[in-house]
């Protein structure tokens, strides 16, 4: 099966398999493009270049409602809240904090029994204590809190798991990934943020499983990016939109966009039409798009 390619010059052609993610020059202006890796066999379901993604509203958990350019439902979308165990651990948390607080008085008092009333051995004995106190604290809510990983069904009955984003971890402090797998669990894309640049602009970064850069996803525009920091959304006035490019940084082939409709309710466009040649699997962009959402918190 060839593969097509097609340049910002306008000249197409095909390539052979073995062609697949590599990068190429092409025979019309000489620029260097990376050639589409071979798609697997997926669901017709993800077989769109526009989807519609509804958030279901008064829900405990996230979830949504995706919708094809006709408007017809394909794929339903949670991301577990889990709030009793986020309850239980958070009692957990508290039950650390206490024992901790009492138990670096106790360990004052027994350092002053040794010594003189507020004695430099019971002040460092009292401290000590404290940073322990902190350091538990910290390593209970990692272990306590759960991973809020976020599923795609083919409806709400959840009978068929189609897609899943896995959080890699519990502590994403700076960094925070993600692993998208296919139905078998296998892995087919990695996203990333950075806490630090994403200060002034939001990026979400996509790879491939072994970390080859796949492309992108920016805030539309700088200026409106610092106007929600300091603003908000203004009730959705100042709408959050996305660009999505081919590689790490923005700059690169335009591949899509992730829109906020101008409505009460959190209601997105995914179009991903510019992408003609199926760059980006169309897994992985609508699995970005979710998270553009949700792991935003927005």
């Amino acid at each position: 099966m060839a593969i097509p390619v097609k340049c910002k010059c306008g000249k197409s052609f095909e390539l052979r398999n073995e062609y697949a993610g590599e990068e190429v020059t092409c025979p019309a202006c000489q620029a260097v493009l990376r050639v589409p890796a071979v798609r697997a066999q997926v669901d017709p379901v993800f077989d769109h270049d526009k989807f519609l993604m509804r958030q279901k509203r008064f829900a405990i958990n996230e979830k949504y409602i995706i919708h094809d350019a006709q408007d017809r439902p394909i794929l339903f979308v949670e991301r577990p809240t889990y709030i009793l165990r986020s309850i239980l651990a958070a009692f957990g948390v508290l039950f650390v904090i206490i024992a901790g607080v009492i138990g670096s008085f106790f360990v004052m008092m027994v350092a002053d029994n040794a010594g003189a009333a507020g004695s430099p051995l019971a002040l460092a004995a009292f401290a000590l204590a404290i940073l322990s106190t902190l350091a538990l604290t910290f390593v209970s809510a990692v272990y306590f809190f759960p991973k809020r990983h976020v599923t795609f069904w083919r409806d709400k009955e959840r009978d068929d798991r189609l897609l899943e984003v896995n959080q890699d971890s519990k502590l994403q402090l700076i960094n925070a990934t993600f692993t998208v797998k296919d139905r078998d669990g296998v892995p087919i894309a990695r996203f990333s943020k950075n806490i630090f640049s994403n200060i002034a602009r939001k990026c979400w970064r996509c790879t491939t499983p072994d970390g080859s850069p796949l492309c992108c996803a920016y805030e539309d525009s700088m200026i409106l990016a610092l106007l929600r920091r300091f603003l908000g959304t203004m009730m959705g006035l100042l709408r959050t939109n996305f660009v999505l490019v081919e590689g790490r940084d923005p700059g690169g082939r335009p591949l899509g966009e992730f829109n906020r409709k101008f409505t009460l309710f959190d209601r997105y466009v995914l179009d991903m039409t510019p992408d003609s040649t199926r760059f980006l699997d169309r897994r992985v962009a609508l699995a970005l798009g979710v998270m553009l959402d949700t792991g935003e918190r927005r």
